[in-house]
């Protein structure tokens, strides 16, 4: 998914909003202006974008950023990737690319999709089918 191109941040994150049908409360703008408001894609934390948050106008607790990025993810706004058990991060760029995973910083970014080939899958149960995959390769810096 692409960003939308308009002229401020205020009206970029309204527009993020919109294409979903989301309806833009003050904590959801205050939070999309922070993911997007830039107009470039972000990879975040709930307590980054929370400690980001901080600095703005709107107060916005921790788990009204949990929330609000759990409702981010559900309208199609977001991609969850999970890092390991406990750690997860958002992305804004929905489109199907993998992920680096930087051990010593714990810094999640994007890889490059150019020479990347994902060939025989397992088979999904009988009842299920497979909704995506999600690659994550984690570096550790020499």
């Amino acid at each position: 998914m692409t960003l939308p191109q308009a002229s401020t941040p205020k009206a970029r994150s309204t527009q993020w909003l919109a294409q979903k049908g989301l309806r833009p409360t003050r904590q959801r703008l205050a939070l999309a202006e922070l993911l997007v408001g830039d107009g470039k894609h972000r990879h975040v934390t709930a307590e980054s974008l929370f400690e980001a948050s901080q600095g703005c106008a709107e107060t916005v607790s921790l788990a009204t950023v949990y929330n609000t990025l759990r409702a981010f993810c559900e309208a199609g706004l977001m991609h969850e990737i999970t890092v390991d058990g406990n750690k997860s991060y958002f992305d804004t760029n929905t489109s199907e690319h993998p992920h680096f995973f930087w051990e010593d910083s714990g810094e999640l970014t994007d890889a490059s999709t150019e020479r990347m080939e994902i060939t025989n899958l397992p088979s999904a149960p009988a009842d299920a089918e497979i909704a995506s995959v999600d690659v994550v390769i984690r570096l550790r810096r020499t």
